[in-house]
C-alpha cells in the first residue's frame, strides 16, 4: 500500500512546497499596502525565494537517496513552519526578506520526487512519472488564486497563517503514508559529482531546464505585479491570469513526460525551444494584452512540455547518478527563475520597456534550438558508430572511385586485414579468381540500375584461405542523384563443406 501511495502523496507533497514557495509574490499587492517597499525591494522580495530553493535542490537530491524521501518531506515542512509564521507577522522589509528567503525550502522539495519516484517504475515510465510528479507545480497555481482572493476579504496575515495548518496536516500524512521501506543509496556525494561534472551533457541539460522551468518561475513571480502595473488591470484578475498561466504550464508537464516516453525527447525539444523563440520575440515588442496573452500561453505549454522532457532525459543519460544530477538540473532550472525578474525591472527602469530582455530569452532559446540539432545528429552518428563497432557483420564503405574509406573491427576479424592496411586501398585485394568477369560486370549493371546488389561471392582473406561470404552492395546517392559511397556488409557462409572444396582446388 505505501508504495502505490507515493506518487499520489509526493505529488501533493511539491504542490503544498510550491504553494509556500510563492506566497510572497502573490500577495505583494496586499502586502505592499500595509509595509512601504520601493519597487527594487520588491523584485528582491519577489525572487529572494528561488535562491534557497534552487541552491538546496542538490544536497537535498543526494540526501533522499541516503535517507528516503519520507524523513525528507516530514523535515523541510517542520522548518517551513518558521519562515511561514514570521511572515505572517512581519511589519519590515527586513522580516520580509528572512522569511521570503527562508521559504525556499518550498521550492527545493522538488528534489525529492524526482529522486525517489523513479525507484518504483520500470525505466520507460520514467517520462510520465515525472512529468505527473512534476504536475505539483499547480500548487503555484493555487496560491496565486486562492491567495488574493482570500486577503481580500480576510487580509494577507490571516492568509498566510492557513498555511501554517496546511503544512502540519502534511507533516502528519509524510509520517504515516510515507514509505519506511525506500531503497537507499550511500554512494558519498563527492563521488557522484566527479563521475558527473566533466560530462558535457550534464550542462546541456542545466540550459535547458534552466529556460523551461526558469521561465515557468520567472513567470510566476513576474506576472501578478507586471499585470496590476503594465496593464492596469486589479489584483484579483493578475491573479487568476497569472493562475491561468501556471495551470497551463502545469498540465503541460505530464503531456510532455508522456511525449517523450512516446517520441524522440530530443525531437521534441527542438519544438519546445522553437515555441519559446517565437513567443520571445512577440513578447519583446511589448502588444496589447490580448497578444501579450498569446505569448505567455505559448511559453507556459513550452515550458511545461520542456519540464516533462528533460527529467525524461536525465535517468536516460544518468542513470547511475541520477540523484546529484536531477539535484543539479533542478537547481540551476530554479536559478533561472531568479534573474530574469531582476534584470527586467533593471531593464525598465533604464529603458523604460522589457524589449530587451524578451529578446535575450528569444536568442538564448534559438542557441538552445541549435543545440539539441546538434545532439540529434550527434546521437545518429553516435547510434551508427556503436552499431559498426560492435556488428558481428563486416563493413566496408568506399569512395565512388573505389577507394576503401571505412570498415570496422569485423572486417578485419573476417579478413585478416587491419585497418591501417584496408583504408586507402582497394577491394580487390580480397578477390579471389574464382569469379568472371561477366560476375563483376552484372554486379556493377545491378549497383548502377537498383542501386544495391545481393549475392554470394568468394573472397580471400589476408592469409590466404578461401572463404564464401553473403555480400549486400548499397549505392550511397547525394540529393543530386550522384554515387558518393558504396558500402558493403558481408558475413562468413562458408559450410565446411564448401572449405573442402575450396581447398581442393
Amino acid at each position: 500500500m505505501n508504495k502505490k501511495a507515493q506518487l499520489p502523496l509526493q505529488t501533493l507533497n511539491l504542490v503544498v512546497g510550491f504553494m509556500v514557495w510563492v506566497l510572497i509574490s502573490s500577495l505583494m499587492p496586499f502586502i505592499t499596502e500595509d509595509i512601504a517597499v520601493t519597487s527594487n525591494q520588491i523584485a528582491w522580495l519577489t525572487t529572494i525565494p528561488v535562491i534557497l530553493g534552487s541552491i538546496l535542490r542538490i544536497p537535498i537530491g543526494y540526501f533522499t537517496n541516503l535517507f528516503g524521501s519520507r524523513i525528507l518531506f516530514i523535515c523541510s515542512f517542520i522548518l517551513l513552519l518558521f519562515p511561514v509564521f514570521l511572515i505572517s507577522i512581519a511589519d519590515s522589509f527586513a522580516d520580509l526578506l528572512i522569511g521570503g528567503f527562508l521559504i525556499g525550502i518550498g521550492g527545493a522539495v522538488f528534489s525529492v520526487g524526482v529522486t525517489s519516484l523513479p525507484k518504483y517504475y520500470p525505466k520507460e515510465r520514467h517520462g510520465v512519472v515525472n512529468g505527473i510528479y512534476g504536475a505539483g507545480n499547480i500548487g503555484t497555481a493555487l496560491t496565486a488564486f486562492m491567495a488574493p482572493v482570500i486577503a481580500t476579504n480576510w487580509g494577507w496575515t490571516f492568509t498566510v497563517q492557513l498555511y501554517l495548518g496546511i503544512l502540519a496536516l502534511f507533516i502528519m500524512a509524510n509520517f504515516f503514508l510515507g514509505d519506511k521501506k525506500e531503497t537507499k543509496e550511500k554512494t558519498p556525494i563527492i563521488q557522484q559529482w566527479k563521475s558527473v561534472y566533466r560530462n558535457e551533457k550534464l550542462w546541456v541539460l542545466c540550459l535547458f531546464y534552466f529556460i523551461t522551468f526558469g521561465s515557468f518561475v520567472a513567470f510566476t513571480v513576474y506576472l501578478p505585479n507586471f499585470l496590476v502595473n503594465n496593464f492596469e488591470l486589479d489584483k484579483v484578475d493578475a491573479g487568476l491570469r497569472t493562475a491561468g498561466f501556471i495551470a497551463i504550464a502545469t498540465f503541460a508537464r505530464p503531456v510532455g513526460g508522456w511525449l517523450a516516453d512516446t517520441f524522440n525527447p530530443l525531437v521534441l525539444l527542438m519544438y519546445v525551444f522553437g515555441g519559446f523563440t517565437f513567443a520571445a520575440m512577440l513578447l519583446s515588442f511589448a502588444p496589447s494584452i490580448h497578444l501579450y496573452a498569446t505569448g505567455c500561453l505559448v511559453i507556459a505549454v513550452c515550458a511545461g512540455v520542456g519540464n516533462g522532457v528533460v527529467f525524461k532525459l536525465v535517468p536516460t543519460y544518468f542513470q547511475k547518478q541520477s540523484g546529484i544530477v536531477n539535484g543539479v538540473v533542478a537547481a540551476v532550472g530554479g536559478l533561472g527563475g531568479f534573474f530574469p525578474p531582476l534584470i527586467l525591472t533593471l531593464l525598465y527602469q533604464i529603458n523604460g520597456h522589457y524589449a530587451i530582455g524578451f529578446m535575450a530569452l528569444s536568442q538564448v532559446a534559438l542557441a538552445s534550438f541549435i543545440i539539441v540539432l546538434w545532439m540529434y545528429f550527434h546521437s545518429k552518428i553516435s547510434i551508427a558508430s556503436k552499431l559498426m563497432k560492435t556488428t558481428p557483420l563486416g563493413i566496408m564503405v568506399t569512395n565512388n572511385r573505389g577507394k576503401i574509406i571505412s570498415v570496422n573491427p569485423a572486417f578485419s576479424e573476417l579478413t585478416g586485414f587491419p585497418l591501417k592496411e584496408a583504408i586507402g586501398n582497394n577491394p580487390s585485394m580480397l578477390k579471389s579468381g574464382k569469379q568472371s568477369k561477366e560476375f563483376y560486370d552484372q554486379m556493377w549493371q545491378s549497383l548502377k540500375e537498383k542501386g544495391f546488389w545481393q549475392g554470394e561471392i568468394w573472397n580471400k582473406r589476408k592469409q590466404g584461405d578461401y572463404y564464401l561470404e553473403w555480400l549486400t552492395i548499397h549505392a550511397i546517392k547525394d540529393d543530386a542523384g550522384e554515387v558518393t559511397q558504396y558500402a558493403g556488409f558481408f558475413s562468413d557462409v562458408t559450410s565446411d563443406n564448401a572449405k573442402a572444396s575450396a581447398g581442393n582446388e
